[in-house]
């Protein structure tokens, strides 16, 4: 029977710093990897030519590819991936001047680039054969992407990559050994290939150039965001989350996006503000309020991830109710709006507003975790989810009938009036500059500030002594019990300002939505803000980081509301998409250093991992 050798066992095998002939070829051998380079870079510069060509001849798809000398629809996408390509492939090539463009010296970053080429220009040729019967209707545009594509797709992969460590295959194993060991190799490269690349140290640089670069990055940003919540039609939407997704990955593995997180970690204060700088220009990038909507729902939804993530991503309280604090909030700042259908018939300013919701959350959120932090783990998640089905329940009796008339019940409190601060109508259109802001729009910057604020409190509060103590509980709650920290009444105050932070946001969620109910606030259904999106939204983002959860509440509302023509499969797709993502990154989008390193352990010294945990 054949046996396994291993590395230890095997005096003839290469040791871990050696790179054989074998190991020096990509995962296609039969082309040369010089043929290879030429491959990639004359796909890209082909695939470039290609979107200034017509690809189909009827302005039937959406875009109107028929246009010969400018690309438009899907080219343009088509256009970013080619040139990424094209630079990449000119980096490999030592060409002076690209070197900045993979400062990890990695061909992986050249592979994910094609992979977004292709994946991008074939997902457009299908869209085209399919919507309008056939790829007879393709122009010769149209045939020279497909070629050129999949020419540099296959060059790219030509290319040798830096295989992880592997046991050598033994020459007596049998035919169906070998196929386990191909298959075996080949997962470990795709791996590598997706894994990012070693961040370097940067250069030295005048703070004018780091604060260019910083403010090229935001607008880059901002440019990304704005194009694709304004995307026009199905087909666009989808080729946008192939392109960014696959081009997310390639610029990670060259290096640049860890270049990039060094940079604005150095100046993070200057960061931060272009960052709120930028999402103000937001609204003045749209034409009309159809998409300033989603600008202030992701915003809400973005300031609750946040507050969750001190919960979650600061202490480690498994919590899936927090969504009930936003409903208390929600439910506190309408009974004092002065909504004709509220009980009370009181109108409180906004500021007074304001406190009360966050207030509200204040107490329920002491009131409940008083009781229920003494557990821990899988107790606790269950305790809190009991919660947030106790709240929707109880605001849903709450009508006059099946107990005391508060909360009006299904049908919740409605006709919510808008706000009216020092004379400013946030339901009225506005000029500002020569751009008309309506309404969506001036709540929009509304929450931009208070989102701001729970920013400034999450940054001072992680940063303090009790945000150090959270992070200790969050690691191993016994060993910091034994080193003196009040381990219930750290929990409580996480818990407590986390809850108010979610009523802070909830307050301005009652005033844009008009109406409060009680089906806003479940723990899971197909559009969020719900308890399971939020706490996704956490762990896809970057659990204990700052701008994590941002970005992904930010693209966990924008996904779902944009896949609603797939009705049923939507949230089939967006699974696929979360096990994907959480199999090839599990740290999250934006990770902390230490949390990269404990899920890429095997890849770091244990030097490197005592540096990050200090």
């Amino acid at each position: 029977m054949s046996t396994m050798t291993t590395l230890s066992e095997n005096p003839k095998a290469p040791s871990a710093s050696e790179t054989t002939p074998a190991e020096a070829t990509g995962l296609i051998n039969f082309i040369p990897a010089k043929t290879g380079r030429a491959l990639a870079l004359g796909g890209g510069v082909l695939t470039i030519a290609s979107c200034f060509l017509a690809w189909t001849w009827t302005t039937r798809f959406p875009g109107d590819l028929t246009v010969y000398g400018y690309p438009g629809g899907l080219q343009l996408q088509v256009l970013v991936t080619g040139l990424l390509t094209t630079l990449l492939a000119l980096s490999s090539y030592g060409v002076k001047g690209t070197g900045w463009l993979n400062p990890a010296g990695s061909d992986g970053a050249l592979k994910l680039a094609a992979l977004a080429n292709f994946a991008i220009a074939w997902f457009t040729i299908g869209a085209i054969s399919i919507e309008l019967g056939g790829p007879i209707n393709l122009e010769p545009g149209g045939a020279v992407v497909a070629i050129a594509s999949l020419a540099a797709l296959l060059g790219a992969f030509a290319l040798p990559f830096e295989r992880p460590k592997l046991l050598p295959m033994d020459p007596e194993d049998g035919t169906w050994d070998q196929v386990k060991h191909g298959l075996r190799d080949g997962w470990a490269t795709f791996k590598a290939c997706i894994a990012g690349g070693p961040a370097r140290r940067l250069p030295a640089m005048n703070s004018a150039v780091e604060i260019l670069i910083i403010t090229a990055i935001l607008a880059l940003a901002l440019g990304v965001f704005t194009y694709g919540v304004g995307t026009e039609y199905d087909e666009q939407f989808l080729g946008f989350l192939i392109t960014t997704g696959f081009g997310f990955a390639a610029l990670s593995k060259s290096g640049l996006i860890a270049q990039a997180t060094q940079l604005t970690g150095k100046h993070q204060n200057l960061s931060i503000a272009g960052a709120f700088t930028a999402a103000a220009l937001f609204p003045f990038t749209q034409t009309d309020d159809q998409y300033a909507t989603l600008g202030v729902y992701i915003l809400i939804f973005a300031t609750v991830a946040l507050g969750l993530n001190i919960v979650v991503g600061l202490a480690g309280l498994l919590d899936l109710g927090y969504v009930a604090f936003l409903g208390v909030g929600a439910y506190a700042a309408a009974l004092v709006s002065g909504a004709p259908t509220s009980p009370f018939g009181v109108h409180f300013p906004f500021w007074a507003t304001v406190l009360v919701g966050a207030a509200a959350s204040l107490v329920f959120g002491v009131l409940i975790g008083a009781p229920t932090l003494r557990l821990r783990g899988d107790y606790l998640a269950i305790v809190t989810l009991g919660f947030g089905e106790i709240f929707r329940i109880a605001v849903n009796n709450t009508d006059g009938t099946s107990g005391p008339d508060i909360t009006n019940g299904s049908n919740g409190i409605a006709s919510i009036p808008n706000l009216n601060m020092f004379g400013f109508d946030f339901g009225a259109e506005h000029s500002i500059a020569g751009f008309t802001i309506g309404r969506f729009a001036n709540y929009f910057f509304l929450m931009l500030l208070i989102t701001a604020v729970v920013v400034l409190v999450f940054r001072r509060s992680g940063n303090s002594r009790i945000g150090r103590a959270w992070v200790a509980i969050r690691e191993d709650e016994t060993a910091a019990l034994a080193m003196g920290i009040n381990g219930f009444r750290v929990k409580l105050i996480a818990f407590a300002l986390g809850a108010s932070l979610a009523g802070l946001a909830g307050t301005v969620q009652a005033h844009v939505t008009y109406t409060v109910t009680p089906e806003q606030y479940l723990f899971a259904g197909p559009i969020p803000p719900n308890s399971a999106f939020l706490l996704a939204a956490v762990v896809l983002g970057g659990m204990g980081t700052m701008s994590g959860p941002l970005v992904g509440a930010s693209l966990l509302f924008l996904i779902p509301n944009k896949l609603q023509f797939m009705g049923e499969f939507q949230l089939l797709a967006f699974g696929v998409a979360l096990i994907l993502l959480m199999r090839f990154r599990p740290e999250g989008m934006i990770a902390n250093r230490r949390n990269q390193l404990e899920f890429h352990e095997n890849d770091e010294s244990p030097a490197a991992l005592a540096k990050a945990g200090a």
